[in-house]
């Protein structure tokens, strides 16, 4: 595994844990505001991101 898709894997990690704090503040409910739904977009779009060059390094 390429030193590029361990970083991808790790980011993704990362990002997916902000996502989860970001449940846990809106807890129990989840009703997200209009800030918190823009954060949640953006950060799956990184996530995204990271899931194209793992696809691309590991399923060349």
């Amino acid at each position: 595994m390429s030193k590029r898709a361990v970083d991808a894997v790790f980011q993704a990690l990362f990002l997916l844990s902000d996502l989860r704090f970001l449940l846990r503040e809106t807890a129990p409910e989840h009703d997200l505001d209009e800030a918190q739904k823009a954060r949640a977009a953006a950060t799956l779009e990184k996530v995204k991101r990271q899931i194209v060059i793992l696809e691309e390094e590991l399923v060349r």
